[in-house]
């Protein structure tokens, strides 16, 4: 497979969706929203987080593309829009399993 050219304003753009994930409260929301569409109450009482904490992470992922939003008479339902953030989580997990494996093996040696 041929690895594309990452020009400055690529890798800026890259950065800000990376930047929309670095934070623990927003992957746990993308957790949630991964069973289904839920409200920012449902988010609320899922994650433990404060509403108006929630509602900014929504926005920020909503900005980064990662959910979309719709309105549902008085409420307004989130959804995950884009289902590789999944592929980029399993990615660092992996890499996290490696790491500790030889961790482990290190520490098991000495």
């Amino acid at each position: 497979m041929a690895r594309k050219t990452l020009t400055p304003d690529m890798l800026e753009l890259v950065a800000e969706r990376l930047r929309a994930l670095a934070e623990p409260a927003r992957l746990q929301i993308l957790n949630e929203l991964r069973g289904g569409e839920r409200t920012v109450t449902a988010l609320v009482e899922a994650t433990g987080l404060g509403q108006a904490n929630v509602s900014k992470h929504l926005q920020l992922l909503l900005a980064a593309g990662f959910v979309g939003r719709r309105k549902d008479g008085l409420f307004t339902r989130y959804r995950i829009v884009d289902q590789d953030v999944f592929r980029i989580c399993e990615m660092m997990c992996d890499r996290l399993e490696v790491d500790a494996r030889r961790r482990r093996h290190v520490l098991a040696g000495r």
